[in-house]
């Protein structure tokens, strides 16, 4: 279990976390469902349409709403595909952005 995933017995994210990363963990958060915490991650992602960052978390947000050809497109736009489940797609996307910063 992740450090992120230690904490979903709490109301909000950790404080900390970079804005995609709580959008990530609202989805968690709601059981992966519609609901109000969707809403509070689709409202992060919409922040920054156009980061990868944000559009791969908008990506599983809309798979999870079931609107499968919005999803595709923001996959696309994060030059992504999907897991299989939800589940998997979280971690892998947790993953990817847990990654430590790169110097440039």
């Amino acid at each position: 279990m992740t450090h992120l995933e230690q904490t979903f017995d709490r109301s909000v994210p950790p404080e900390g976390l970079i804005r995609p990363l709580q959008a990530l963990w609202w989805l968690r958060k709601g059981g992966f469902q519609l609901g109000p915490e969707w809403e509070a991650a689709h409202n992060i992602c919409q922040e920054r349409e156009g980061d990868p960052d944000y559009d791969i978390v908008h990506a599983l947000a809309h798979w999870i709403e079931g609107d499968r050809a919005n999803s595709e497109y923001w996959y696309r736009r994060a030059g992504s595909s999907r897991a299989r489940d939800f589940e998997t797609e979280w971690r892998r996307i947790s993953g990817l952005l847990c990654r430590p910063a790169q110097e440039s």
